[in-house]
């Protein structure tokens, strides 16, 4: 019996090893074709990208609203590095972008904890443990944004590391497209469809999917048994937890995974939520991984946006992760808002129907002339 499990076990590894294969390829076309398309579609469509994102809180809340939607924020920075490569938006406007992404990822942790409604004293630590993912995301949004949006902060760190990588002073010009191996492929769809605006749709699904199925096949593969038995362990010392968040999640390719899977740890008391925050603070880093894939064969400012996104939740780590007493601030905020949030269920849903649809929506659209 135990060697017909063990078969079994194998065929399941070696499925999700091949799924895993597929998947990355299917990504690094899906991202190729949509540089493609994005690059092909006319100058209206491109002024119009570059109009709606000269504002740079418009950008933030662009970025945030459209992960919320989609629920992947992979899905969203690795489009934007594509967007950058074809050269129909700049550097600087996608920044805002993707520290709305990072904010926009948080709502599925927030979503999970509403399954513990029914009881209160779970749904109370359920719903901290939720929130203190989007607490995180937005204190380092408040501090890094004023510093981006005046001296430049992460676009010129990013530019000048990403020189090494793609010496390309004139990056904000067409892209000069490397012939990758997924090209004629990327070509002849590219040709056959012949409608830019369809083949960027197309592509966009593609990377979605391709995102999704390269999660669970990993998830499948390294992550679902280790995580069970090693959970208590990993918790027990802050940077530990911080570092196996970080590589947890860059395995898996999707923060909303790894920091799903902490509200249960804590809703149950198997994690107290102090404790869950270095996690949560590594899985940010560990998701980073996609955008760095995407911006592979591309510019240097598609290089240095995956750059941007992979400082971004550095510097917010650095911020947080040493200093116990500024830990404390999240913690303590996201554990206020549980107790607020049994006193009247209403809360949580106001809160996640304001932070991540009603408030960016609101401001998008006053803010579009």
């Amino acid at each position: 019996m135990e060697t017909i499990e063990l078969q079994k076990k194998k065929q399941s590894k070696i499925k999700s090893y091949l799924i895993m294969l597929l998947a990355l390829l299917l990504f690094i076309f899906a991202i190729d074709l949509l540089t493609v398309a994005m690059s092909q579609l006319n100058n209206n469509v491109a002024e119009n990208i570059l109009s709606a994102t000269r504002n740079p809180f418009v950008s933030l809340f662009i970025g945030l609203l459209m992960t919320a939607l989609i629920q992947s924020s992979s899905t969203v920075t690795a489009s934007i590095v594509a967007v950058v490569a074809a050269g129909n938006l700049t550097l600087e406007q996608a920044v805002p972008m993707v520290m709305g992404a990072n904010i926009g990822t948080t709502l599925t942790s927030t979503l999970v904890s509403l399954s513990y409604i029914m009881n209160r004293k779970q749904f109370k630590r359920a719903l901290s443990a939720g929130i203190l993912h989007d607490i995180f995301n937005i204190f380092t949004v408040l501090i890094l944004l004023p510093l981006e949006i005046s001296f430049g902060f992460l676009s010129k760190m990013a530019l000048s590391i990403a020189h090494f990588f793609a010496p390309d002073e004139n990056y904000m010009g067409p892209i000069v497209y490397n012939k990758v191996f997924t090209r004629p492929l990327t070509e002849w769809i590219t040709e056959t469809i012949n409608i830019p605006f369809l083949t960027m749709l197309l592509a966009i699904f593609m990377v979605f999917g391709a995102i999704k199925l390269l999660s669970t096949s990993v998830y499948r593969a390294f992550v679902v048994d280790s995580f069970k038995e090693i959970n208590n362990f990993i918790f027990k010392n802050p940077y530990l937890a911080f570092i196996y968040g970080t590589f947890f999640t860059a395995a898996v390719q999707s923060s909303t995974v790894t920091t799903s899977l902490v509200v249960p740890l804590v809703s149950n008391k198997k994690v107290s939520l102090p404790k869950s925050f270095p996690f949560i603070i590594g899985a940010n880093i560990g998701t980073t991984i996609t955008a760095a894939i995407a911006a592979i064969y591309k510019t240097e400012a598609a290089i240095a946006l995956a750059l941007v996104h992979f400082l971004f939740n550095v510097f917010g780590a650095m911020i947080f992760l040493p200093f116990p007493l500024i830990r404390r601030i999240p913690v303590r905020l996201a554990s206020w808002m549980g107790k607020k949030s049994i006193e009247s269920r209403f809360i949580g849903f106001a809160y996640i129907l304001l932070t991540f649809f009603i408030i960016p929506f609101l401001l998008i659209y006053f803010s579009k002339d």
